[in-house]
């Protein structure tokens, strides 16, 4: 049985966190369409499983459950691909809580733009106290995103939609692949990339991608567990990731320039906490991080 959109929720080893998703969506208002939801339990060895066994359903949802052995985001996603039935599939993650109007967003987007993919908006949500190094510019970090105040096509490169808040026209896998399975989250590395990937493969393709800032979804942040090496964390792995691409088969001497840039980096921490103290230089610091991925990827023999 086909229905118009497929809701599909990929989890991993975040019961506790996924409780209050499911909890929280039942405050959807539903679309005029028919619709489903498929959760993907990829690999999880918590109590991810009895969690789903007992959930009371609204009355009238279509549901399933299903489990993806292969861990990884990506492999999560591709089989959410492979088994949903809507003709849009709408991707949500397992630590947010979407907005009511949510999914109507979309719904109207579609019934005027007839898009072949889309992304909206994502909201930071603390649940706790902001820790004070945390500054408004490391909210994106984070998963805050807001790309255009109103209903506007994505056509550039660099602004694409964010994984937690994203959908597209089923079929179109089909034309363009599915998400790399090199990137995207496994278990507690946190090297992403997958949804850019995508993105940038549906637009080199020639699809319409479009933004809508009414399909708000919140990013809940733990802020008790907010850690400062996750930010510097993130973006060596970014940065190591980007180095081995460029590489490729190349000799493996990082270019000479990476020191230059690393100095500067480590340069320009100490004068900002110089003049404003710890709390002012991790963003700084997240730059240093980069670099010294860069020439550790560069260097390294390993396969990304």
């Amino acid at each position: 049985m086909t229905c118009a959109y497929t809701v599909a929720l990929c989890t991993h080893n975040h019961a506790d966190r996924l409780l209050r998703t499911l909890s929280d969506l039942p405050r959807l208002k539903l679309p005029k369409a028919e619709w489903e939801l498929l959760v993907i339990d990829n690999a999880s060895s918590d109590s991810t499983r009895e969690l789903l066994a007992d959930i009371p359903w609204p009355d009238g949802w279509k549901v399933r459950v299903l489990r993806e052995a292969k861990l990884g985001l990506s492999h999560a996603r591709n089989r959410a691909i492979a088994e949903a039935r809507g003709e849009y599939i709408i991707f949500l993650d397992d630590d947010e809580t979407a907005d009511p109007d949510w999914l109507c967003a979309y719904e109207r987007l579609i019934e005027v733009q007839a898009p072949d993919a889309f992304g909206g908006r994502i909201e930071v949500l603390f649940e706790g106290e902001r820790p004070v190094w945390l500054r408004d510019e490391l909210l994106g970090f984070l998963g805050q995103l807001n790309r255009h105040a109103a209903i506007a096509q994505l056509t550039g490169p660099g602004e694409s939609f964010h994984g937690g808040n994203f959908g597209f026209r089923r079929e179109l896998a089909g034309q363009v692949g599915g998400f790399d399975a090199a990137l995207g989250r496994k278990g507690q590395d946190n090297t992403g990339g997958e949804e850019v990937d995508f993105y940038r493969r549906l637009l080199n393709a020639g699809y319409k991608v479009w933004w809508t800032p009414e399909a708000v979804i919140h990013h809940r942040i733990q802020a008790v567990k907010l850690d400062r090496r996750y930010f510097i964390d993130l973006h060596y792995r970014q940065g190591r990731m980007e180095a081995i691409r460029k590489r490729g088969e190349a000799f493996r001497l990082p270019p000479f320039y990476l020191a230059g840039q690393l100095v500067r980096a480590m340069r320009a921490v100490w004068q900002e906490y110089r003049i404003n103290g710890s709390n002012a230089t991790l963003r700084k610091e997240m730059n240093v991080a980069y670099f010294l991925g860069q020439v550790v990827g560069w260097a390294s023999r390993r396969p990304l």
